[in-house]
């Protein structure tokens, strides 16, 4: 992989001013943790707050605080985007639930009736925008029908990417039981991708 793409190149790239850099880091992350803000909001979450907007929002305080970000291993800006996501989702809840949050605040990003707040991270066009959702949309289905404890696991090893060590030590299970149960798990998914098509 070339090294200017590679997450350490792109972050890297972005910490020396290249903002482009952010937005390929945005495309190629925004995927795998729209998937991981669905599951971790509540469903009466989901119901007042989109999931696009939590991803807006994670990625926004990401780009502001990237300076403090330290490149570790493959999964470390993977497990550092999830824990904004998790931060951003419980004050998004306690808002709600208190309900004190106003419209104003909830417009947030740049727009005609709020235009000294800032730009989204992701411009692109509405129908681009609406084909990856789509995507997304696809995926969440697919893992909706999985076990509860199958769907867990494809999460931490495959959105979240954890290590079944990682994995065992978060379900206080064995890395023996971990690994039979992604394994599984990653089979049922294939079949269930084979079947759809």
């Amino acid at each position: 992989m070339d090294s200017a793409t590679s997450t350490f190149g792109l972050v890297e790239r972005f910490k020396r001013g290249e903002a482009e850099a952010f937005s390929l880091i945005f495309r190629k992350y925004r995927r795998r943790l729209a998937v991981l803000v669905h599951y971790k909001m509540s469903p009466e979450l989901r119901g007042v707050v989109e999931v696009e907007d939590v991803l807006q929002e994670v990625f926004l305080a990401a780009a502001q605080d990237i300076g403090n970000f330290t490149y570790q291993s493959p999964g470390s800006l993977m497990a550092w985007l999830s824990r904004i996501s998790d931060h951003l989702i419980v004050d998004t809840a306690r808002y709600q639930n208190r309900g004190k949050r106003h419209a104003e605040e909830m417009l947030r990003f740049r727009s005609a009736s709020n235009p000294a707040g800032p730009d989204p991270v992701d411009p692109e066009t509405p129908s681009r925008v609406f084909a990856r959702t789509e995507g997304v949309q696809i995926l969440l289905k697919k893992l909706d029908v999985l076990p509860a404890e199958y769907r867990e696991m494809i999460l931490l090893a495959k959105f979240e990417g954890l290590t079944t060590k990682e994995i065992s030590e978060r379900v206080e299970k064995s890395r023996e039981s971990v690994a039979l149960t992604l394994h599984r798990a990653l089979k049922r998914f294939r079949e269930l991708e084979a079947a759809a098509r």
